[in-house]
């Protein structure tokens, strides 16, 4: 068999496959039926139904003929149709050319619009900027320059007067029909300007004329400077010297005079160099009776800090004639600051003025500002020199350094810096001569002898109270404004007055009355600082500590008398009682006894003889109290020990039960002495 043969075959086997899977052909193959005679009713069938189909068209001919008809109709409507839509596309087209070319020429159109629309507005602009309007010329000849329409007419006198400028810089010939009247108007401006600030100016030279009210009108015209220095330089610079001429003259006058009245209203008996804190004080009669009316003492601050309050350093400036009237003194820190807050206000509002009317700033500012008051700081700074070189009173300069730093940060707050330099003149003149000062008392207290001085008592002694008062003064302002160099001087003059105390101290050949005596003056020292400073300050720790020390060894003299028997046995026995030493411990049996009962007879009475002698001896009641609370203390803390010491196995043979005071007898003894307060 060949391939084509195979292949024929296998088609017909599939061929009939798909004969057999027919319904129709399955359900006669199923029903058992002759395929024969099953074809034969098949095609009669169709031959049926072709018949039958055939008369149904012959029936529907007529419509059939209708409907080509119809269709035919349509397909010629709709040619004709496609036809209209061809042209209109055509159309369309055309339309289409036809916007576009009428957009480019809106375009063009708007384009030149827009361009002539700018063009009215530029040549607008110009025009308004090169017409003169005749209300113009009217307010600038007619109206005074105080009224506002003035200085309206004038800015706009200066805008037209710019424009021209510039015009004629680009060669604009229609400059040249307004340029003559333009000029003819800003000369006469110029001119009433000119009379009107030569006026303000002249007005400061009037005595007794309050010189803010013209400069406050200055300030308010402040554009008539701007004016002359854009079209009359030689006019503002004869302004210019005229006003810094004058209020050179003004200030330096003022200021000449009222420091020379201002000085005459310190108190007649000022601080002298015998004045010092080693100095004795053998013109207390006269010093403490006339002064303290006037003033406080010289080492004592009192409320002389009042002119660094925030009301004080403001406060309105003495005024000499009404003070002289009323025959009141001051302090020389109340002049400074009157004197100083006058300089810095006046100061401060002259920089103010300048730089916003002259308009300068920086070096420019500070060149002027000196041109202006550098007279008046020169002579301020050299009267201040004199009073502060022949000035004693260390109290009243500190207060003037602390004003100089004061005033400062004001005049910062203000942003003024042209007096940077003044303070700092002031503070290398004040601040030396407080070193100076603080020095000399330094050198006064290294300078005493105590074997020189007037009998000495064990009241806390007058050097001591100086250095507690001027200590107090001065680390009261250093608290609120910390100041350099202070806490050596300080530091300096308490190792000094730590010295001489105990070289007083040892004038006394007693060491119970040298105690008493450091006790009382480090007590006052002490009293003093702790209500005017921190209590942990440097000074109150150390002379807390200097107190403790002096304290506790005073209690153990004062004890020793009534008690020293005992307390010399409880310090020998103690150690051996910690090591259990019984050999050792019975060599003091026979202290035992004898000691046990002397104290016994005798405890209270020592007690009540104790808190006389201590009570007597301290001039403040609340240190002798605590003096007395620290030995009870401490002699019932003994006793106890002393009680320990005798429970000890060494001494159980011994028959002193019976003598021995029980420790809760003496606490209750002790309770009533003790202070109520």
């Amino acid at each position: 068999m060949t391939a084509s043969e195979s292949g024929s075959s296998e088609d017909v086997d599939s061929s009939i496959k798909a004969q057999l899977e027919d319904e129709v052909i399955r359900e006669a193959l199923t029903s058992g039926m002759d395929l024969r005679q099953y074809s034969q009713s098949v095609e009669k069938e169709l031959r049926q139904l072709e018949n039958l189909s055939i008369q149904d068209y012959i029936g529907k001919a007529q419509n059939i003929a209708t409907l080509h008809h119809q269709i035919t109709e349509c397909d010629s409507i709709l040619e004709n149709m496609q036809g209209m839509l061809e042209g209109f596309l055509t159309h369309l087209s055309t339309i289409s050319q036809e916007i576009q070319s009428l957009q480019e020429q809106s375009a063009s159109i708007n384009v030149q619009l827009t361009n002539r629309k700018q063009v009215h507005v530029e040549m607008s602009t110009f025009i308004d900027q090169l017409m003169v309007p005749e209300i113009m010329i009217q307010h600038i000849l007619n109206t005074p320059v105080t009224d506002n329409l003035f200085m309206q007419q004038l800015k706009a006198l200066n805008q037209k007067s710019k424009f021209i400028k510039e015009q004629n810089f680009r060669d604009a010939h229609s400059c040249q029909d307004v340029q003559d009247i333009v000029d003819k108007l800003t000369v006469k401006a110029v001119t009433k300007i000119r009379e009107y600030l030569l006026q303000k100016i002249y007005q400061f030279r009037k005595p007794l004329s309050n010189y803010q009210i013209p400069q406050n009108a200055m300030i308010k015209h402040k554009f008539f400077f701007e004016f002359l220095l854009l079209h009359a330089r030689t006019v503002a610079a004869e302004i210019h010297d005229e006003y810094v001429e004058t209020m050179s003259r003004v200030y330096s006058s003022y200021f000449q005079s009222y420091t020379k009245q201002l000085w005459k209203l310190q108190y007649e008996e000022g601080v002298t160099r015998d004045d010092l804190m080693g100095v004795e004080d053998s013109r207390a009669n006269s010093f403490f009776t006339k002064s303290l009316k006037s003033r406080g003492t010289v080492f004592t601050l009192g409320t002389r800090d009042s002119v660094l309050s925030p009301t004080g350093l403001i406060q309105d400036i003495i005024v000499p004639h009404t003070a002289g009237k009323g025959e009141t003194k001051y302090a020389f820190e109340v002049l400074f600051r009157s004197q100083q807050y006058a300089l810095m206000d006046n100061g401060c509002r002259e920089y103010i003025f300048l730089t916003e009317f002259f308009m300068v700033h920086d070096a420019d500012a500070m060149k002027l500002y000196m041109t202006v008051m550098g007279k008046t700081l020169q002579h301020v700074q050299k009267e201040v020199c004199g009073v502060v070189m022949g000035c004693y009173d260390s109290i009243a300069l500190y207060l003037c350094v602390h004003l100089i730093h004061q005033y400062r940060l004001l005049c910062h707050k203000r942003a003024v810096p042209a007096l940077d330099n003044h303070w700092e003149q002031l503070l290398h003149m004040i601040w030396p001569r407080f070193e100076y000062v603080v020095k000399m008392n330094i050198q006064s207290i290294q300078a005493c002898d105590p074997s020189k001085m007037a009998a000495l008592d064990m009241r806390p002694h007058y050097i001591t109270r100086r250095y507690a008062e001027f200590s107090g003064a001065v680390m009261v302002l250093h608290e609120k404004f910390p100041l350099e160099g202070v806490d050596g001087l300080m530091l300096q003059l308490q190792d000094e007055v730590e010295k001489v105390i105990l070289k007083m101290a040892a004038v006394f050949h007693n060491r119970k009355d040298q105690l008493i005596f450091l006790i009382n003056n480090y007590d006052m020292m002490l009293s003093v600082l702790s209500e005017k400073t921190r209590e942990d300050s440097r000074e109150c720790e150390r002379l807390k500590e200097l107190l403790g020390q002096r304290t506790g060894e005073y209690i153990e003299e004062v004890l020793a008398p009534h008690f020293g028997g005992m307390l010399t046995f409880v310090r020998e026995t103690d150690h051996l009682i910690a090591n259990n030493n019984t050999e050792a411990l019975k060599d003091y049996e026979k202290k035992v006894v004898p000691l046990v009962r002397s104290f016994s007879s005798t405890w209270k009475k020592s007690v009540e003889r104790l808190n006389n002698e201590v009570m007597q001896c301290f001039t403040n009641f609340r240190t002798g109290t605590v003096v007395l609370q620290r030995a009870l203390e401490t002699l019932i803390t003994a006793h106890h020990t002393f009680n320990r010491t005798l429970a000890h196995a060494a001494f159980h043979h011994l028959n002193i039960k019976a003598d021995i005071v029980n420790s809760h007898h003496l606490i209750v003894e002790a309770k009533k002495y003790k202070p109520t307060f």
